[in-house]
């Protein structure tokens, strides 16, 4: 793991810890959304008429910086599903992207479609957080998890009726119980050197299990891009600093998807 992901780890213990106490996990099941029917992310994923787009709300992050401080999740939210993206993906995380529960909650308020719950997830009780703020659907990330930890947790997730996205960054954590994902996500970025390449989606496809739906994530700004891990096999698109860079970051969205569906 890169140093700055053992930081970012270190601190969510301490995160996860307090936030037990101060909400206690019977108060989370008391949520409206908690009896809530997920929309699935797999599904929309997979439609014809959809673009493939999971397009990202986030405030900063810890190789870019500050990226779009004042965004309007609710502007934003809706500009992206209007522009025809698949899916939302919200970062959840306050220290190191800016984000919250509660941007989650709005995002929730004002779209029907799947949202992605974007966190450093290390604990089940953030699972039931996460059906909690009206989340369909959340990343785990194998580079953070033991192989027997990751399992379970996917199993846990899936008895809650939420979808699991598993990240992987490179072939030694392309584990055996992958298969029992939902969604598998290459992240094009090195976590060491923060270096982005869409070629590490490309040359990991081979090694990723047939059966779950396939994700590229990180380092997605041209139409082109998109073509190639199409023609490769991949799905979804997960897409965030390329339109979160703009001060409307719905209208890049908008202007990406119009070019792909010309080109």
């Amino acid at each position: 793991m890169g140093s700055i992901l053992d930081e970012i780890i270190t601190y969510k213990q301490a995160e996860v810890e307090e936030r037990k106490a101060l909400v206690p996990i019977k108060l989370l099941e008391k949520s409206v959304f908690y009896e809530t029917p997920v929309v699935s992310l797999k599904e929309y994923l997979l439609r014809k008429d959809k673009s493939g787009i999971i397009a990202e709300i986030k405030r900063k992050s810890p190789s870019a910086g500050i990226i779009n401080q004042n965004v309007s999740i609710e502007r934003t939210s809706i500009g992206y599903m209007q522009a025809g993206a698949s899916a939302l993906s919200i970062l959840t995380d306050s220290k190191y992207f800016g984000g919250s529960n509660e941007d989650l909650k709005e995002a929730r308020k004002f779209n029907f479609c799947p949202i992605l719950r974007k966190e450093f997830i290390i604990d089940t009780y953030q699972i039931i957080e996460a059906k909690s703020i009206g989340a369909d659907a959340i990343l785990l990330i194998a580079a953070v998890l033991e192989e027997k930890q990751l399992g379970e947790m996917i199993k846990f997730a899936q008895s809650l009726g939420l979808e699991v996205l598993v990240e992987v960054h490179n072939k030694e954590e392309i584990f055996n119980n992958l298969d029992n994902a939902d969604l598998v996500g290459v992240n094009n970025r090195n976590l060491k050197s923060f270096a982005v390449s869409i070629e590490t989606s490309l040359e990991l496809y081979e090694h990723l299990p047939t059966s779950v739906v396939k994700i590229s994530e990180s380092g997605i700004s041209e139409v082109d891009a998109v073509h190639r891990l199409r023609e490769t096999g991949y799905r979804g698109f997960l897409i965030g600093g390329t339109f979160m860079s703009e001060t409307r970051p719905e209208k890049a969205c908008l202007r990406f998807i119009k070019k792909l569906n010309e080109s």
